[in-house]
């Protein structure tokens, strides 16, 4: 497999572009939004940049990777000559399944189909394709380029083959994978997501502040960012989305989202990406850290 098509140029779409670009794949970056494929492309070379300034790869190495990546708007036009499709696009279940019934038709049956949930069933996803034993889960983690973990998630119909190849190519991107069965949640977010709400719980109902909740599990349980933190930098949005998943597969209350979590998200709090949720992200904040920083010297 050396031809990817990677479907969404957002923050894990951009990064798997990256990471697959950077091991010499030649990609397909897909995106409906000329805006977003710009967006997208402009962050991957300012990550190469990153990496430049610590001396991980050189100005050749951000040359080759960029060249190995051509952008479209026309996933018919992107998925052509695809080995391996890629979908990264928001986590909502019809728009997957949406854009999967288009793979279907538009790809041959040899393309191995993969989707970056993390956590709407592959098994569900799977069943729109007419040869369902080549639709796997393979969730990586964010941000892509730097963490090792790649959750692989076989649907009911994955084929040992398919699955043998996904684990082998994570390998070959220098990753870990972890092959896991499809239950909502898989294993990362059925863990770490109730975990967050329950901070969000303890939030709620007034038992400790933002940092020092987080400051609790950063020094208590050697996490290297608290929950609260880390459920901005993922998205309200998205946990919100992931903890509805789980609780309508389970039917257990424990999966609830959290009614402030609710309000946060109706109200387009969600995290880094909209510059407020738990933290203040927004440029006049920015700007006052700057000015302490420079009044404390």
């Amino acid at each position: 497999m050396k031809n990817i098509a990677v479907i969404g140029a957002g923050t894990m779409g951009n990064g798997i572009a990256h990471t697959f670009a950077q091991s010499g794949y030649k990609v397909e970056l897909i995106d409906i939004s000329e805006e977003s494929l710009k967006k997208g492309m402009d962050t991957i070379s300012k990550n190469l940049d990153r990496m430049i300034s610590k001396e991980k790869i050189t100005e050749n190495d951000k040359k080759s990777t960029l060249n190995n990546i051509t952008t479209h708007t026309d996933i018919s036009e992107g998925v052509g000559n695809a080995d391996l499709v890629v979908e990264a696009a928001t986590e909502n279940t019809e728009l997957k399944l949406k854009i999967f019934r288009h793979l279907d038709q538009q790809t041959s049956a040899n393309t191995i189909l993969a989707s970056n949930t993390s956590s709407i069933s592959i098994t569900q996803i799977a069943s729109v394709v007419s040869n369902p034993e080549r639709v796997i889960g393979m969730h990586f983690m964010n941000p892509v380029p730097v963490m090792k973990l790649v959750e692989i998630i076989r649907g009911y119909n994955t084929s040992d083959e398919v699955t043998g190849k996904i684990m082998d190519l994570s390998r070959d991107l220098n990753k870990v994978p972890v092959e896991v069965n499809d239950y909502p949640g898989f294993v990362a977010n059925r863990i770490l997501m109730p975990m967050i709400n329950e901070a969000i719980e303890t939030l709620y109902n007034g038992v400790a502040g933002v940092y020092e909740i987080d400051t609790v599990m950063k020094l208590g349980m050697a996490h290297p960012m608290g929950p609260l933190q880390l459920a901005d930098f993922i998205g309200l949005d998205v946990c919100h989305s992931i903890l509805e998943v789980m609780y309508d597969g389970f039917k257990n209350p424990k999966y609830a989202p959290c009614p402030l979590l609710t309000n946060m998200v109706r109200a387009g709090k969600i995290g880094v990406k909209s510059g407020e949720g738990f933290y203040d992200y927004s440029e006049s904040r920015k700007a006052e850290k700057v000015s302490e920083q420079f009044s404390s010297k």
